[in-house]
């Protein structure tokens, strides 16, 4: 069993950076895929990003491309998601999830934490 702890949420100002961790409680390097995802108050859970087991492959959502990059460190067995440019619409509660499989998918994830509050104010 996988736990997930996400941290680094907060209230910014529309064009402000924050940068989420999320810590694995055992090693996740290489044998997990990635993901961050978000859900804002009466919205479905959507993609925001992924990397795999090796960060040879990343994906971003189109609503957040260019502003928002994925990495991990498999050494540190923690995921990172650095938000640059945030705007009103990009305020949710962000989730980690780890899975056997690179995937925008949610249901392709095992794993999940209990997210961090991101609050981005215009």
């Amino acid at each position: 069993q996988v736990q997930l702890v996400e941290s680094g949420g907060g209230l910014v100002q529309a064009g402000g950076s924050l940068r989420l961790s999320c810590a694995a409680s055992e090693r996740t390097s290489r044998s997990y895929a990635m993901g961050w995802f978000r859900q804002a108050p009466g919205k479905e859970r959507e993609f925001v990003a992924a990397i795999s087991g090796t960060s040879s492959t990343t994906s971003v959502a189109n609503s957040v491309k260019g502003r928002f990059t994925i990495s991990r460190d498999n050494a540190r067995d923690s995921v990172y998601l650095q938000m640059n440019n945030l705007k009103p619409e990009d305020t949710a509660v962000y989730y980690c999830a780890a899975g056997s499989r690179f995937s925008p998918l949610s249901l392709l994830y095992n794993f999940w934490g209990r997210g961090t509050q991101v609050t981005v104010s215009s």
